[in-house]
């Protein structure tokens, strides 16, 4: 193997070990604020119409959170901004609201002068533990399912503030690099955009080759749930990156033998480092942007990359390197630094 792609390969496995963290290590919690009042909390089912069909049998009924601030209740006629958050691999919302410790973050933010606004966390896990947040018949159409079937329900169902001055996209690791994603092609529906320690920006590094005799002797859906994470989040890459309707049972092609090459270059086609420069035009339209990473997250280096390509193009954005892992700050970072953000950069009023 040549020195550069051992240094690939070394790459890929750093990323897919940053991903991982997410769903093993615990995240520090704030201190309760004092004088914080309770959010109300709605679970909810949502029909995604652009999820309908999918070859992995994924449901097109999605599980959400939905975070009403205190005043919603009590204020019939008021209308609020909105927040969608999307959580990272291998993990689904409940994960997630646990490790950014909401509601109570959510209330602290709140006590602390956050203007209120309601923090919608939609459920995107998949047979093999993440969507990618992309656009796939064989893991569903989860880009346009955030995008429009979402927020069309959110803003029927709940007194929002429906147009994009007044919502916001954040996103951590798989959902950082989902808010990335969508953020770029989406810029009719959201107004500020929050980046957190994205995963999966570049170019996707050569499989590993212990990796394909296992995946390559799969004969159902349900034994990949036996594998081992690398070789999971190889198939959930594939799944939202290089589907194919021909072949089951998984219904994608991998990237290996005579076709690697081919399903390499399909997965960069999906690397917002690749095809950025194709939506800076969509990017200028955003009130503002923001990104931050751990000083000891493995995704630091890529994350950077995606703030000095957007600076290159002279388009706003802030950039923070914090004191932390890829976790251990989660918390801390949505209340003292995510819902400040959107409640400086998004219209509050009608």
């Amino acid at each position: 193997m040549t020195l550069a792609k051992k240094s690939a390969l070394v790459f890929g496995l750093m990323a897919f070990v940053a991903v991982s963290a997410s769903a093993q290590a615990p995240t520090q919690v704030p201190e309760v604020v004092k004088d914080a009042r309770p959010v109300g909390v709605e679970r909810i089912k949502v029909h995604g119409a652009a999820l309908e069909g999918n070859l992995e049998g994924n449901s097109a009924d999605r599980d959400v959170l939905v975070f009403l601030p205190p005043g919603y209740a009590a204020n019939p006629g008021r209308r609020y901004p909105v927040v969608y958050a999307l959580h990272g691999y291998s993990i689904g919302a409940e994960q997630w609201s646990k490790e950014i410790h909401v509601p109570q973050t959510v209330e602290g933010a709140f006590a602390k002068g956050v203007s209120e606004m309601i923090v919608v966390m939609p459920d995107s896990k998949t047979v093999h533990n993440g969507s990618m947040y992309s656009s796939s018949v064989t893991t569903g159409d989860f880009e346009t399912f955030i995008a429009r079937d979402l927020v069309a329900f959110i803003d029927s169902r709940y007194r929002t503030l429906a147009r994009r001055e007044s919502r916001g996209l954040v996103g951590h690791s798989m959902g950082g690099y989902g808010a990335t994603r969508i953020g770029m092609k989406h810029t009719d529906v959201f107004g500020s955009l929050y980046i957190m320690s994205p995963c999966c920006l570049a170019p996707r590094a050569l499989p590993r080759a212990e990796d394909e005799a296992p995946i390559m002797a799969l004969k159902s859906l349900d034994g990949a749930a036996k594998l081992p994470f690398p070789q999971r989040a190889q198939l959930a890459a594939a799944s939202a990156w290089s589907p194919n309707p021909k072949n089951p049972p998984l219904y994608v092609d991998l990237p290996y033998g005579d076709k690697q090459q081919a399903v390499l270059a399909r997965w960069a086609a999906n690397a917002p480092l690749a095809f950025l420069d194709q939506y800076v035009g969509n990017l200028r339209r955003y009130r503002a942007i923001a990104l931050d990473v751990g000083d000891q997250d493995g995704l630091k280096a890529d994350t950077q990359r995606l703030h000095e390509a957007l600076q290159s193009y002279g388009i706003a954005s802030t950039f923070e390197i914090y004191s932390g892992t890829h976790v251990s700050h989660l918390a801390f970072r949505f209340q003292d630094h995510v819902l400040p953000f959107f409640s400086r950069t998004l219209a509050n009023k009608p």
